[in-house]
């Protein structure tokens, strides 16, 4: 299996090379591009399974890349690679049938798990292709899932593409339900579903784009019923917001919005009681969140969305149980993590800043220098010094 990676700056392709868990999946064949017009010789040479782009280069740009892959039915998997967190180029993504995105600066974990997801469903897609039986339950759902994701972000959509999938009926109740994060939100999210269908009374659709949240659609009056379900079925809490009001299906767009906003604005209600979860159980969740995603940006707004906490209850109750504010621990973390780097690979100063979530050396350098009294540079050549001496008496 070939992989492209698509990127004009040499670290970043340095980082995705170190990052990748490459035999795990079954990559034999890393290629590798800087612009957009070389990555179209690349692939109409190679014809490569996945594609990883960068939005942003000289030329052609990733965006129109994913627009000419799209338009010659390329049937690999395309995951774009931004710094940029805005709903604009996801819609435009999933618009042109892109399999996923990732965010600048690239986490190990996040990049190998959709690698993964990439590999496994061109796999999937190959063998129905090879057998032409018709598309499995899953990949109907997510195509679903991405054309409901797509309307939520404004992308025009069509609705008939969603009406199969639905009771018949002029508008719909919309709740959007979010899910507290250390807890698997996929078959919960199906379970509901699988009700919805069977009792003819709606259907319920993953958010691509953040995969704690779920929009519901419901006939109109039957929310309360679907709610007494969740509450007997539901093992775990969850937050929900419900529209004011029944509406048709183009005006999905503008109801999540509004839906989004209250639930930012913890205008929600609970089905599920948070205190079945153990306040202590709760916090040690969020330190070993921290202790996993400590390379990503992280605030307590975050972190209250994701763990049903306040901000101010985290920020303190986080220090008691660490002995520091989250901004210090977090710095603890990446610099330990830089020293591991420094030691025992050979990656550019640069290089280790990016993957430490820092997009400045020059700030990297000056941080890593106040917590350890050393520069980067000096840390290595000190600790190579050290090798060499405590080697040299074997030589």
């Amino acid at each position: 299996m070939k992989v492209l990676i698509v990127d004009d700056e040499v670290n970043v392709l340095e980082v995705i090379r170190f990052l990748g868990e490459w035999e795990t999946h079954g990559v034999t064949e890393i290629l590798e591009a800087s612009q957009g017009e070389e990555a179209k010789t690349i692939i109409e040479e190679e014809n490569p399974e996945i594609v990883f782009t960068d939005i942003k280069m000289p030329g052609m740009n990733g965006m129109e890349l994913i627009q000419w892959l799209n338009s010659i039915s390329y049937q690999g998997k395309v995951i774009l690679i931004t710094g940029y967190n805005d709903y604009s180029f996801m819609r435009q993504a999933i618009k042109h049938n892109s399999f996923d995105y990732l965010l600048k600066p690239i986490e190990a974990d996040a990049f190998n798990e959709t690698l993964k997801e990439a590999v496994e469903t061109w796999k999937k897609e190959e063998q129905e292709r090879q057998s032409d039986e018709p598309l499995d339950e899953d990949y109907v759902k997510l195509r679903l899932d991405q054309i409901v994701t797509a309307a939520c972000m404004g992308e025009p959509f069509d609705v008939n593409d969603l009406l199969p999938s639905l009771p018949a009926t002029e508008v719909y109740e919309m709740t959007l339900l979010s899910f507290y994060h250390m807890h698997h939100a996929e078959p919960y999210i199906k379970s509901l579903a699988d009700k919805l269908i069977e009792q003819k009374l709606g259907n319920a659709f993953s958010l691509q784009n953040d995969r704690n949240l779920c929009l519901v659609l419901t006939l109109e009056n039957e929310w309360v019923t679907v709610e007494e379900w969740m509450s007997e079925n539901f093992d775990i809490p969850v937050r929900l917001v419900t529209s004011e009001h029944p509406q048709p299906l183009r005006k999905l767009s503008s109801s999540f919005r509004d839906l989004q906003v209250a639930l930012d604005h913890h205008q929600y209600r609970s089905i599920h009681r948070l205190e079945d979860l153990n306040n202590a159980r709760r916090m040690k969740d969020i330190v070993s969140y921290v202790d996993t995603y400590y390379m990503e940006e992280l605030s307590l707004e975050k972190l209250s969305n994701l763990f049903f906490f306040s901000r101010e209850h985290i920020s303190r109750k986080f220090k008691q149980e660490t002995g520091l504010p989250l901004s210090k621990y977090v710095t603890k973390l990446r610099i330990h993590q830089a020293k591991c780097w420094l030691r025992d690979t050979d990656e550019t100063i640069y290089c280790i800043s990016l993957l430490l979530g820092y997009q400045d050396e020059k700030y990297f350098s000056k941080l890593f220098k106040k917590v350890t009294g050393l520069t980067p540079f000096e840390f290595r050549n000190r600790n190579k010094m050290k090798w060499q001496e405590e080697h040299s008496a074997y030589v």
